[in-house]
């Protein structure tokens, strides 16, 4: 279906329609970390942050995919993509819309541990949804000083356990064989706070070949080991086993968007991952002070058959279609934040350092015995790949009554080498290294007490992934030639609470960014990359939070992004003009909620509405193009306390006119299949029991 998007009038009309008048104040401001490192009012801070609280984020949702809860942040595109094998697709302003699976050029982060790996590569997956606080989501400027592959940043918090013990099971099921089940406990003894979750999820897909198992588990405690200290430990672990449906040519997805392509079933392709994770941070008081130190470590497991076909396996560096590799990683950062009265108003500085490692040993082996496919046969690559990052970084805000001035610098140092092992076919050890220093200033200027206006300005850069160094042209086995991509980052924006009962959030920026990396080739599951010409992101974000009388809220998010090559250059025998648009990135996003909220019942109910134009599929754009399309979602649920217990169910349905739209792309793939469907009116229900002792 083809959708044209609205004009920007007239979503300022939805978000303040005539008949509606607030009837009591409300806080529409929250208080954030992202940015300066410490808590702050995302009203007062000059840069395009979001906020998801954790009603959002379990408003009648299964918290199985990040998906869920990011879908109206504006200037943030997470694709569901039906493909638990591959992770989501997420981007912030373009950035990260080509990875071919898992989140590239966004930093992830938990509780203050790093959801990236050092080279910038990171897994959404693992972020436990059950029991988040609130979600930070932040673009723009004021992210590179969170370094490498920092276009944006999405931070994850926990809660602290609290007052009497509790505990909580949820189940929830719905189409294609889903449910998930989830028991937590949390509360306070000795002057230990405690939270234990654990979950499985299950669904048999709604594409052929799409089932997947997950099961996740975490627990937090915090302790005061002296009045001023606050000792907490985190462990995570996550576990899943999910088939890869790959994608679709534009004629199957026509004829049968649920299908899957004949490659996947011949070779069974699927990935088993295995993830576990645990660090501890440790904050101290120092008067108006803070010194905070982190540590963790972990370690993750990944096998992964792809369709590469037998024949090519001819090539003596060839590496084989099943990867298996087991990776130990971990790091530490430290900072001192210390806060001054300075010239009538109050600066804020944060010093720090931050040191990543991870190492891969990493094998290859033919996806084939003979003549049966989607077996592990024989070995064709064997190595230890290891990445470390050290980062030094400062930063200060000044805040006086009408102006704040913000300013940081930070320098990364990228090491990666790769000791061969697997001799036969040539040794290809080697290193490579990255240093950068990127600067960021921002200003913001208090209009009223109602009314911010901001700009800010950065430089960023993303160094190649491990991913994307693996392979090279012509059967290599590593891409050492691989250039970072340095960007510069403009931003203005406003930030004005309209009355007591509403807020707008309104950025417009630009991005220049050079070597911006693309697809080269992409086979059987298999990416190579180029460095091409330099590009330009222009655009705009808007957002409107509303609450009206009788209980009703709205909220409204649009996107604007024209993201374009400024030069010509060629992939493989292939021409992409000066001109052409980035293949990934919708131009226009829109996102509408009205929301209905009865306090005496307990009873919620919504209606959402999600509209994205159309997405090249490749960097000639000649490609049939992912349609745009339009879809509305339902919800209600109930929530009711009885004497210590608190019942609560809801029901959701997606897709409700039963659209077919094409719910994200494989960036450059080689065989033309680019298309990852959507499912078509699915529904999701769940009951959940909490008891307080």
């Amino acid at each position: 279906m083809h959708y044209r998007m609205t004009p920007l009038a007239a979503l300022l009309a939805l978000a303040f329609p005539g008949f509606a008048a607030a009837d009591s104040a409300i806080a529409l401001d929250t208080v954030v970390v992202s940015g300066s490192r410490i808590e702050h009012s995302s009203f007062d801070l000059p840069a395009a942050v979001d906020v998801v609280d954790a009603e959002k984020i379990g408003e009648a949702q299964a918290r199985v995919n990040a998906s869920e809860a990011l879908v109206a942040v504006p200037g943030v595109n997470v694709q569901n993509r039906q493909n638990y094998a591959q992770d989501l697709q997420i981007s912030t302003r373009g950035f990260g819309a080509r990875s071919a699976f898992g989140v590239r050029g966004i930093r992830l982060i938990a509780d203050g541990i790093p959801a990236s790996m050092p080279d910038g590569q990171g897994q959404a997956a693992t972020f436990n949804l059950d029991r988040a606080e609130r979600i930070e989501v932040m673009r723009g400027p004021l992210s590179s000083i969170y370094g490498n592959h920092a276009g944006g940043v999405i931070q994850l918090f926990t809660p602290e356990g609290k007052g009497r013990p509790s505990v909580e099971g949820n189940f929830s099921a719905g189409s294609y064989g889903s449910w998930k089940a989830d028991l937590s406990a949390q509360g306070e003894s000795g002057g230990v706070s405690y939270l234990i979750d654990a979950s499985r999820f299950s669904t048999d897909g709604y594409r052929e070949h799409s089932a997947a198992t997950r099961d996740q588990a975490m627990a937090k405690l915090v302790f005061h080991p002296v009045e001023d200290g606050k000792l907490t430990l985190i462990a995570n672990t996550f576990k899943q086993d999910a088939q890869d449906p790959q994608g679709l040519n534009w004629a199957d997805y026509q004829s049968n968007p649920s299908g899957v392509a004949a490659p996947a079933l011949s070779y069974n392709t699927r990935k088993y991952i295995e993830h576990t994770q645990g660090g501890l941070n440790y904050e101290h008081r120092l008067g108006d002070h803070l010194l905070q130190l982190s540590v963790y470590a972990g370690q993750r497991t990944t096998t992964q058959y792809q369709s590469i076909p037998a024949g090519p396996q001819a090539n003596p560096r060839h590496s084989g279609g099943v990867i298996d590799f087991d990776r130990d990683f971990g790091g530490l950062s430290g900072r001192w934040i210390g806060r001054f009265d300075v010239a009538g108003g109050r600066l804020t500085t944060t010093v720090g350092a931050d040191y990543e490692q991870s190492q891969d040993d990493r094998r290859g082996y033919e996806n084939f015995i003979g003549a049966t496919l989607g077996v592990m046969g024989n070995l064709r690559r064997k190595e230890t790949d290891t990445v470390s990052s050290f980062d030094q970084y400062a930063q200060a805000e000044w805040q006086g009554e009408r102006w704040t001035f913000t300013g940081g610098l930070r320098h990364s140092q990228l090491r990666f080498k790769v000791k061969d092992d697997y001799l036969s076919n040539g040794d290809d050890s080697g290193n490579v290294s990255y240093d950068k220093t990127t600067p960021m200033g921002a200003v913001m200027y208090r209009l009223s007490d109602s009314v911010n206006l901001y700009a800010s300005a950065a430089r960023g850069f993303e160094a190649p992934t491990f991913n994307e160094m693996f392979y090279s042209s012509g059967g290599g086995a590593f891409n050492f030639s691989l250039k970072p991509s340095n960007s510069t980052h403009y931003e203005g924006g406003v930030k004005a609470m309209l009355g007591d009962s509403s807020r707008l959030d309104l950025s417009v920026f630009q991005i220049k960014t050079d070597n911006e990396m693309v697809v080269l080739s992409s086979l059987g599951g298999r990416t190579t990359y180029q460095n091409a010409g330099p590009t330009t992101r222009r655009g705009a974000e808007l957002a409107v939070d509303s609450r009206w009388q009788h209980n009703f809220s709205s909220r409204v998010a649009y996107t604007l992004l024209d993201a374009r090559y400024d030069e010509a250059f060629t992939a493989g025998a292939a021409t992409v003009n000066a001109g052409n648009r980035l293949p990934g990135i919708a131009k226009q996003m829109l996102y509408g909620e009205l929301a209905w909220k009865h306090p005496a019942s307990g009873f919620h109910a919504g209606i959402e509405g999600i509209a994205r134009s159309k997405v090249m599929v490749e960097d000639t754009n000649t490609a049939q193009a992912a349609p745009g399309y339009a879809i509305a979602n339902l919800r209600m649920g109930i929530e009711r306390p009885i004497g210590q217990t608190t019942l609560g169910g809801f029901f959701r349905l997606n897709n409700l006119f039963d659209r077919q739209y094409v719910g994200s792309v494989i960036v450059g793939e080689g065989n033309a299949r680019y298309y990852e469907s959507a499912p078509g009116r699915n529904w999701l229900a769940g009951v959940t029991v909490k008891h307080s002792f």
